[in-house]
């Protein structure tokens, strides 16, 4: 028997100026699926639209088995992470993690601890009280990742977070929520433009193109595919040219 589905998306439709997109997708528990495809297939709409930030036309989303098409962002049990950390400039690491638990900051004993369990995790213990713009990008979205596991959902949502990081911190990010993932049983999905973001962590990896899943299966696998050939047109493969003779 497979593992039970954390994210079921069943004809999920949605209109973009003349485009009109519909999803089919599953992900079970405890993996990483890739979303890759080129700009405007479609991917950053999808996880918009899992974590209600959009709003479908049609079809169906369910979470951990229950539907959530209608219920808001705050109610969904999901935690997403953009390339934008939307780190709050005044407020404290300690306090921006926090924010994860309760907006108010008014924190338990126990939420303290939580918050600086998940800062020594992301290995930023000892930076509690600096402000944002004493730190790195890369240590920047460390704490917008670390502010995602206090949260404690069960789908996190990662729209290309660490694209703008240099390539070594990127793999490291990438390697980081791996762990995360493995320890705290999390479910990903994760939206890149880079195939090797997909390599390094994703079991599985789905193909999008004009609001469409082209293509879905194993990463290694699908990304030798030949077929369809806008997905070799992405991955900048040649076609092989047939001789006449």
């Amino acid at each position: 028997m497979g593992r039970r589905a954390v994210l079921e998306v069943s004809n999920l439709s949605f209109q973009y100026e003349d485009m009109t997109m519909v999803f089919d997708l599953t992900v079970p528990r405890g993996e990483c699926l890739a979303l890759l495809g080129p700009s405007g297939a479609g991917k950053s709409t999808l996880l918009s639209l899992i974590a209600g930030f959009e709003t479908p036309t049609a079809g169906r989303i369910a979470i951990d088995g229950r539907e959530v098409t209608a219920l808001s962002p705050a109610e969904r049990p999901v935690t997403s992470l953009f390339q934008e950390h939307n780190l709050f400039a005044h407020l404290t690491v300690f306090q921006n993690v926090g924010l994860g638990l309760d907006p108010g900051l008014r924190l338990r004993p126990d939420q303290r601890d939580a918050v600086l369990q998940a800062l020594q995790r992301v290995g930023l213990a000892g930076l509690e009280q600096r402000l944002p713009a004493q730190l790195s990008g890369g240590q920047r979205q460390r704490v917008a990742l670390a502010r995602s596991l206090v949260r404690r959902r069960p789908l996190l949502l990662l729209d290309e977070p660490f694209s703008a990081l240099d390539p070594g911190l990127r793999l490291g990010m990438l390697d980081l929520v791996d762990q995360l993932r493995i320890e705290h049983g999390l479910t990903v999905v994760l939206v890149s433009h880079n195939p090797q973001d997909a390599l390094r962590i994703a079991a599985r990896t789905a193909f999008l193109h004009d609001g469409r899943v082209l293509a879905e299966g194993a990463t290694a696998e699908l990304l030798a595919r030949t077929e369809p050939a806008v997905l070799r047109s992405f991955l900048g493969v040649q076609q092989p040219i047939e001789s006449d003779g």
